[in-house]
């Protein structure tokens, strides 16, 4: 195909056997996809096309990624705001029949959403060296190891104890990463056990050393997410035992202790007017979908 279709935030080119994605610099486009800066898509990445209005007189042209089929949207699992989607490109509304013209040339050539995920990684990951600040601690990987250096106004007695991490990425079994603009986000990695399976963790990601946690400014999505992505591509590219599988996603269910415990303190916050109602409720309802 090869034509290119310019969007607000980004230019979509759309090849043969792919579609091939820059995104803006600009002061007005998200930092996730200025740290991008540029993604190829093929076709068989592509699980469905669609076009739907947007906001403010906008139409957005959206590709629906294939499950496993891309680390980055895979260690997100669903926690990105709409605006941060790199699947959507944006346009003016006048551009609806535009939209629709290659979402209708493109809708023959992706794989559908029938189809088994893929063995790999069909789009590629983030390339290492990345690093990134979280509250606890500084975040480094040189695509075959991560290390944590912890800081000393952050971190707890318990990562204090432990000292200073590294983790070869043959040892991990997964990624576990909760975005820092929810309540109480971090990056975990998961290990293996020699059975290959993951072992169990600390329920607090405060109190883990294979974790940091994010905070105010530490964190941020477009650093710690492609960081994630980064190490999630390289894990599930490394071989392992033959039985063992890469673990993604959302933060796995906690101890009701724990829970009523952080709704507690959530409580205290709200008292003291340094949470509003809103706030409140939403992360209590977010706290309490983890039990």
């Amino acid at each position: 195909m090869g034509d290119v279709l310019a969007g607000f935030h980004a230019a979509w080119e759309f090849e043969s056997d792919s579609v091939h994605i820059r995104f803006e610099r600009g002061i007005r486009t998200p930092k996730l996809f200025q740290a991008l800066g540029e993604r190829r898509i093929p076709h068989e990445a592509i699980a469905a096309v669609s076009v739907t209005p947007g906001k403010r007189g906008t139409v957005a042209l959206l590709l629906e990624p294939r499950p496993g089929a891309d680390p980055l949207m895979e260690v997100a699992a669903g926690q990105l705001k709409e605006s941060h989607d790199p699947y959507r490109l944006v346009l003016p509304a006048e551009r609806e029949t535009l939209a629709a013209y290659y979402a209708d040339e493109l809708r023959p050539l992706v794989f559908g959403t029938a189809g088994d995920a893929p063995d790999r990684y069909l789009v590629a990951a983030p390339e290492a060296p990345m690093q990134f600040k979280a509250y606890d601690g500084k975040a480094a990987f040189d695509g075959k190891t991560v290390s944590f250096r912890w800081f000393w106004t952050g971190a707890s007695s318990a990562k204090w104890k432990a000292g200073d991490q590294s983790f070869l990425i043959s040892d991990l079994a997964g990624v576990e990463w909760r975005s820092p603009e929810l309540f109480e986000g971090y990056l975990r990695l998961l290990h293996r056990d020699p059975s290959g399976a993951p072992r169990s963790r600390p329920e607090g990601a405060d109190q883990d050393p294979s974790s940091v946690v994010f905070g105010l400014g530490y964190g941020l999505v477009h650093e710690s997410l492609p960081f994630a992505a980064s190490v999630l591509g390289a894990l599930k590219a490394s071989p392992g035992p033959d039985d063992a599988r890469v673990t993604v996603g959302a933060a796995a269910h906690r101890d009701p202790a724990d829970i009523a415990d952080r709704i507690r303190h959530l409580g205290e916050l709200h008292k003291a007017g340094l949470v509003t109602d809103e706030e409140f409720t939403a992360k209590k309802t977010q706290l309490l979908s983890e039990l």
